[in-house]
């Protein structure tokens, strides 16, 4: 265990409800529903401990005795989430006075309280800053944290959380699959001329450090965007019926060209997942 934080001090953006699509894809995943220690880490909150404790109220529907411990490198940074801890405790916020969160000192070494190992581990927005050199190292520190089943989900979003994507990281260090999650026109408050704008590649600005400077010709993660637009201008007969139909029917057109996307459910919510070997970097 090293003796100080690993890792870079992000910018610490930090905003209500943006790692909401993320927070809920998390919820439903067998590495928090049948983990023998619920243990979660928010790792790198930011400048406020609201996205751990917004962590802990969506997981808690699912695991009831879900904790989650928010690390961060920056001192200054968690003091400040746990004066906020302090009022959540003296019942004057909107979360549960008893929710089991933490905050405490911590970074890529992900430090858990006597030798624990999270069966989750969130890491949002905390490589951007970092070279894509940088990046296997940075999953291998973290996913080396992990109970032997656990989960490391490590991505990016936008201000807002309408768009979100994340790489799913297995305990050995290897890459699962690529989600995408955006909020669909239709239900983003976006005027009709914005609409007819919108594409579904809008989230390469928002690629996983692994995969943002690949979304060029020649590698398949430009070749799943380039597709989902293409699927998306195709089903634009579709859009009377709603973006929701029009997205789904944009997905199983990529299923029919040979797309291996996964977690068809999930489709409805603006959500796509594939195989990592899918888009892994050429």
């Amino acid at each position: 265990m090293a003796s100080s934080p690993v890792g870079q001090v992000t910018r610490g953006t930090t905003g209500t409800n943006r790692l909401r699509r993320v927070d809920r894809w998390i919820a439903r995943h067998a590495a928090l529903r049948r983990a023998a220690d619920p243990l979660v880490v928010d790792l790198g909150f930011g400048a406020s401990g609201v996205t751990a404790l917004e962590l802990h109220a969506r997981l808690a529907r699912t695991r009831p005795d879900v904790e989650v411990l928010g690390l961060e490198i920056d001192p200054a940074r968690v003091e400040r989430a746990r004066r906020q801890l302090a009022e959540v405790r003296a019942g004057r916020t909107s979360f549960a006075r008893d929710a089991r969160v933490s905050f405490a000192l911590g970074g890529f070494e992900v430090p858990a309280p006597h030798g624990r190992r999270p069966a989750v581990i969130r890491a949002m927005n905390v490589l951007r800053q970092y070279d894509e050199s940088e990046v296997a190292d940075a999953w291998g520190r973290m996913a080396g944290r992990l109970a032997p089943d656990g989960l490391l989900a490590e991505g990016t979003c936008d201000e807002l959380g309408r768009i979100v994507t994340w790489v799913a990281i297995g305990a050995d260090a290897a890459p699962r699959s690529l989600s995408i999650s955006l909020r669909l026109p239709s239900s983003g408050g976006v005027s009709a001329a914005g609409a007819e704008a919108w594409h579904p590649s809008i989230a390469a600005e928002r690629l996983p450090k692994a995969l943002i400077h690949r979304n060029v010709r020649g590698e398949r993660v430009h070749e799943l965007l380039t597709g989902l637009d293409r699927e998306w201008e195709r089903a634009a007969a579709l859009s009377p019926f709603g973006s929701v139909h029009r997205w789904q029917a944009t997905l199983g057109a990529l299923v029919e060209r040979g797309w291996p996307l996964v977690a068809r459910s999930r489709w409805r919510l603006g959500e796509l997942t594939v195989p990592w070997a899918a888009v892994a970097p050429r």
